[in-house]
């Protein structure tokens, strides 16, 4: 299926993907970032903030934003890396992922340039294909290592979910992990909830999770499915009130509708030797929900595939 390629307003490069039922997906090679999934409704699945900045080189708040090869503060680069703030390119040549004939897909890449190797010495190919299809948005990141040396790195898929009232959602599928608490000094805890609920400012890293999460919100009646393979973590945030205030890219009241559920690599980098590849995959899909409290079997969501 034919990909759009548009120019909008800010001078961004922005690709939309259409499928059959009438859902859709953009992606603006700025940051290699999708900012909007729509359902065959025309219901917006994710997050954008109000008052996202739209111009290089800031970051934008909202969709899926890619970290690399850093997350948040944990290295010498800037806060989460800089592949959001960098120009990516259609990749001409994703092999050896099979061709995306018949789906509505894009290709894209990321090369290390002078400036980055300034900051981050070593030569890498960052790819992102984005797929999409009925009911579901797929993602897969690879990073080859184009060096004379090894090196490593952390990644992340930030997915900002756009959800009706972050008081009436919850997360499944983390139940009895061990976590890092960002609010606590990064300690090391153990979840002990049966959900994850919100009632106040939450920044978390869970650790060796499972490769099906579940983010049902009760108010919409739907479920998020999120699964992935080769991030074995997941970071759950929500700002809360005073901290939605202090950032500028946020709207104040934006905290109630969003809620980031992250597919990540931070606890363990990936060490890549020169010319090895290290390629993860992430989908997320939709399912209508009247579960209510604890309804939704436990097993399906940790061990259950589509």
């Amino acid at each position: 299926m034919p990909m759009n390629l548009v120019h909008d307003v800010d001078g961004l490069h922005r690709i939309i993907l259409t499928e059959p039922t009438g859902s859709s997906a953009e992606v603006l090679l700025y940051g290699g970032q999708v900012v909007s999934w729509k359902n065959e409704r025309r219901e917006e699945l994710l997050f954008m903030s109000s008052k996202a900045n739209w111009k290089p080189p800031r970051a934008i708040r909202g969709g899926i934003p890619i970290c690399f090869p850093q997350f948040g503060n944990l290295g010498s680069l800037e806060q989460h890396g800089f592949a959001r703030n960098r120009m990516w390119s259609l990749d001409s040549d994703p092999s050896p992922l099979p061709p995306a004939n018949n789906q509505s897909s894009v290709d894209l890449i990321l090369k290390s340039t002078e400036e980055d190797l300034k900051i981050w010495p070593r030569c890498f190919e960052l790819r992102l294909r984005v797929t999409l299809s009925a009911g579901r948005l797929t993602l897969i990141p690879r990073v080859r290592n184009t060096d004379n040396k090894a090196f490593s790195f952390m990644f992340t898929l930030c997915n900002y979910f756009s959800v009706s009232d972050i008081s009436e959602v919850r997360v499944e599928g983390l139940e009895t992990l061990d976590y890092f608490d960002n609010l606590n000094n990064r300690q090391r805890f153990t979840e002990q909830a049966d959900a994850i609920t919100f009632d106040g400012e939450f920044e978390r890293v869970y650790l060796s999770t499972p490769t099906k999460i579940a983010i049902i919100d009760h108010e919409k009646k739907r479920t998020f499915e999120l699964w992935k393979d080769g991030m074995p973590d997941a970071v759950v945030w929500n700002p809360w009130d005073k901290k939605a205030k202090a950032l500028q890219d946020l709207g104040d009241e934006d905290y109630q509708s969003m809620l980031c559920v992250d597919s990540a690599v931070i606890e363990t980098p990936i060490i890549l030797k020169p010319f090895e590849e290290w390629k993860g995959r992430q989908e997320i899909s939709t399912v209508s929900s009247s579960y209510c409290s604890g309804q939704l079997d436990p097993r399906k969501v940790l061990y259950g595939f589509h």
